[in-house]
């Protein structure tokens, strides 16, 4: 039976500490049983968290894929799956940060060998048949704290934990750097965003398995035949971007073709074509355009580009020129 806190005033730590979120944690709750479900929320709801259903396992991964929750909890006993078999699938997920916390729950009494399987499945914590109002939310509270400073670590990275590439902030400031050596060294300057599409021009799908192969795969493919003088990151979901110190506008196509022939040989049979747009400048030292703004422009063009049909190619694009929005 569920023990809850209602009555009770919380200590000033826990205020502070609450009262100090700009959003309600998300936790997702995986659980067929509707009263455990129930008596899970009903403690954490007080405490300020938001709660997300899932009934089976194929529904927890595919609600964590796409709303990316603070906490996951995971009843052992799905209909369709064993809750570690999950658990395991989820912390192998690319799109999951493995500093998200997941816990494992249990309706009945557990042993401790599956306790101990629970921890090795990648579970932060098991939670028994018992429900401690009081406790339980002091932990999750812990966990998120947690969760929180490896995040902010993250933001403050300038390298993008599952590519390996440049994220935006790094590609910002590697772009900066590479800007002043073309600008004292009076050297055209591009900048290039690709982005795959599927062969009837619809993008890939954000958040499923088949998002997260084909970036990963993407990510490869770059690190292996960019050139070593070029920033390269990942700036969206499924955007990479090169900045190329030394190309100029024809150059900037030449790149493209070269890593889109690249990329269909290597995912010959995933049917992607590649869109996308570039801005240049022939002599940056007289057109000292700030990155960003390039980078900005380059995108823009990509996304025009993109509403455009393919007509069978594996490669469109398209340069900035100012009239696309």
């Amino acid at each position: 039976m569920a023990r809850t806190t209602e009555g009770m005033e919380p200590t000033s730590e826990m205020t502070i500490d609450r009262t100090s979120r700009t959003r309600p944690p998300l936790t997702l709750i995986a659980n067929s049983q509707e009263w455990h479900s129930r008596s899970l929320e009903s403690i954490l709801g007080p405490h300020g968290y938001a709660v997300l259903r899932a009934y089976t396992g194929k529904q927890a991964i595919d609600r964590a894929r796409a709303s990316h929750p603070d906490l996951i909890i995971l009843d052992t006993d799905l209909p369709d799956r064993d809750g570690l078999d999950v658990c395991r699938e989820l912390r192998a997920d690319p799109s999951i940060s493995p500093a998200t916390p997941i816990l494992i729950t249990s309706p009945a009494h557990t042993s401790r060998q599956r306790r101990l399987d629970a921890l090795r499945a990648g579970a932060w914590d098991f939670i028994g048949a018992s429900l401690d109002g009081e406790e339980l939310p002091l932990r999750l509270d812990a966990m998120l704290r947690a969760k929180q400073e490896v995040d902010r670590a993250r933001e403050e990275s300038l390298i993008d934990e599952i590519t390996g590439l440049y994220n935006l902030r790094g590609l910002a400031r590697r772009a900066r750097e590479l800007g002043s050596q073309a600008f004292r060294q009076q050297e055209p300057f591009a900048c290039l965003v690709m982005t795959p599409i599927l062969g009837d021009g619809t993008p890939v799908q954000e958040g499923t398995a088949e998002a997260s192969a084909v970036t990963e795969s993407l990510a490869q493919i770059l690190r292996q035949t960019g050139r070593n003088s070029d920033a390269i990151g990942k700036i969206g979901p499924a955007e990479f971007a090169v900045v190329a110190q030394g190309t100029d506008s024809r150059g900037a196509v030449q790149l493209a073709e070269r890593l889109s022939k690249a990329i269909a040989q290597a995912l010959a049979e995933s049917g992607l074509a590649m869109v996308a747009g570039y801005d240049a400048v022939p002599n940056y030292h007289e057109a000292p355009v700030e990155p960003a703004d390039m980078l900005m422009r380059a995108s823009l063009a990509m996304r025009a580009t993109r509403n455009e049909p393919t007509e069978g190619r594996l490669l469109r694009i398209r340069q900035f020129d100012g009239n696309v929005h």
